[in-house]
């Protein structure tokens, strides 16, 4: 919102439309009225799906304005959004979803991001492996993120560093994995466990199941040693964050998926 008062003041505008819905996230008419007046835009804040009727008859934005206030709000009915939309030469159907407006929205991105933002300093590379629904923290500065599908293993195959670590399965089409943390500040034993971790994480999103152990590659990006190690994939999400030594936190939008 702060955005759009900048916008406002350098184009003159005297109102800002928005599509906000009451109760919509937890906000409500309360929290509505408080974020415009922090910002001084009482009275200048026009939300049409919270009005007290249907717009019929407004002439202009002054009259509009007379229907956004009061403690009662009219929401009008998907039906006559998709009429309205229509008389105007709009798709009616909206391209746009939840995920794409607010990322925030989505379980696990904003502790994502509030665990980046507790770094020192971040590049647009760590901001873009937020975007990533399977995103393990590893206690105090790795990072674990799994690309499942075709498409998330084109974007992250682009985000690999030199000091990256690639772990990925011996089976085809399997998930891949990029791994970063400070190496160079890490005991042998720590890169093990790290590396180890990692590579669990990888055979239970291949869907392995019971105590079969899986095969899993691993190499630098700057190497081109490729290693093997043979795993048991964890059973849970509950027991990955249980491993002993390490203290990991699953940060994920997406539900585990074992077997």
């Amino acid at each position: 919102m702060t955005r759009a008062l900048r916008y406002m003041e350098r184009t003159g505008s005297d109102f800002l439309v928005t599509g906000e819905t009451l109760g919509q996230h937890g906000v409500g008419g309360r929290e509505m009225a408080g974020m415009a007046g922090s910002l001084g835009l009482t009275d200048r804040i026009l939300r049409p799906l919270c009005s007290k009727g249907p717009m019929d008859g407004a002439s202009d934005l002054a009259s509009w304005t007379k229907l956004s206030n009061g403690r009662k709000s009219y929401c009008m009915a998907p039906e006559r959004l998709r009429k309205l939309a229509e008389e105007l030469g709009m798709e009616s159907r909206d391209p746009m979803t939840s995920r794409n407006r607010c990322k925030l929205t989505l379980p696990g991105f904003g502790d994502r991001v509030a665990h980046l933002f507790h770094e020192k300093g971040f590049t647009l590379n760590e901001l873009r492996l937020l975007d990533f629904p399977l995103y393990y923290e590893v206690r105090p500065d790795a990072k674990v993120v799994v690309a499942v599908d075709e498409q998330e293993k084109r974007e992250l195959q682009n985000l690999f560093l030199p000091q990256d670590l690639r772990v990925y399965p011996a089976a085809p089409h399997g998930p891949m994995t990029l791994v970063r943390t400070r190496w160079d500040a890490r005991r042998e034993r720590s890169k093990d466990n790290v590396i180890r971790l990692a590579a669990r994480i990888t055979a239970t999103h291949l869907g392995c199941e019971g105590e079969t152990a899986t095969p899993i590659y691993y190499r630098f990006e700057n190497e081109n040693e490729r290693l093997l190690m043979n795993v048991v994939p964890f059973a849970s999400c509950a027991e990955i964050a249980l491993v002993d030594g390490i203290d990991v936190v699953p940060l994920n939008d997406r539900a585990i998926s074992v077997g």
